[in-house]
């Protein structure tokens, strides 16, 4: 369909095929963290480190619309739920991709916790959400965590199955975490027949651990990044998004993304 085509390219760089999105919905979770006080000034600063897509909520769309500076991507999260919930791991649909589109929105985002007490809920959202996406040329970015009790959300099998189920329910993208090397993360991705892009994680302790993992990712397979708090908490979040960039798009080497970073 030429519509999701043409949306697609929004999002993701053309000519690589690749894309570096940032994600910017944890205010929902999380609140007014640092990073999301001031979302004009945070998008602007990635936008110029050159990030190929934001994802943000509904309500916040307007607030996070600069109307100046480079274009980036809008990607709209259909997900939510609270740290004080009883049980985070509920995600609940909180938007539609009707809504999505009249806010502009060049994709939609929906989060599905596989293993979680409320899965069957999640996918059956996930089916649906897929089902629509077709209808209107819509692209799907699906995040698919393992997550539940018991379970190693970076464990191969574990992660392996979440980014397979994503692709066999309509996803076009899968985001997913990284399982920790390139050999056990480039089964992940032969397995998942659309483009997987790793999540970020929690805050990581060094530029370098991040940028080591997302070179790792890439050696894999993975066609790109949807990192947000190791972007939008960086010391500056222009820099790391733009040596994230190189190695996403240029087929870096970390230490040429360190320089980045040290200049």
């Amino acid at each position: 369909m030429i519509g999701k085509k043409i949306r697609i390219e929004r999002i993701i760089d053309r000519n690589t095929r690749n894309t570096v999105i940032v994600p910017m919905d944890h205010g929902v979770s999380m609140g007014p963290i640092e990073g999301l006080v001031n979302l004009p000034k945070t998008i602007n600063a990635v936008a110029e480190g050159g990030a190929n897509a934001v994802i943000l909520h509904k309500g916040i769309v307007a607030f996070g619309h600069r109307g100046y500076g480079r274009d980036v991507g809008l990607i709209v999260h259909l997900s939510g739920s609270t740290s004080l919930s009883p049980d985070p791991n509920e995600k609940v649909l909180v938007c539609t991709v009707e809504e999505a589109i009249k806010f502009g929105a060049d994709g939609v985002s929906i989060h599905v916790n596989i293993g979680s007490k409320t899965e069957a809920e999640q996918l059956k959202n996930l089916g649906e959400i897929s089902r629509i996406c077709s209808e209107w040329g819509m692209p799907l970015l699906a995040m698919m965590y393992p997550r539940g009790d018991k379970i190693n959300q970076f464990d191969f099998k574990a992660v392996s199955l979440a980014a397979r189920v994503g692709a066999e329910l309509g996803a076009d993208i899968v985001k997913t975490n990284f399982t920790g090397d390139v050999e056990s993360f480039k089964k992940v991705v032969e397995g998942c027949p659309v483009p997987v892009v790793i999540a970020g994680g929690p805050k990581m302790s060094s530029d370098e651990e991040l940028l080591q993992m997302v070179r790792m990712a890439m050696d894999a397979g993975a066609r790109g990044v949807a990192i947000g708090r190791n972007i939008f908490q960086a010391q500056n979040p222009t820099k790391m998004t733009k040596a994230i960039s190189i190695i996403v798009h240029e087929n870096a080497e970390v230490k040429e993304a360190l320089e980045i970073l040290r200049s």
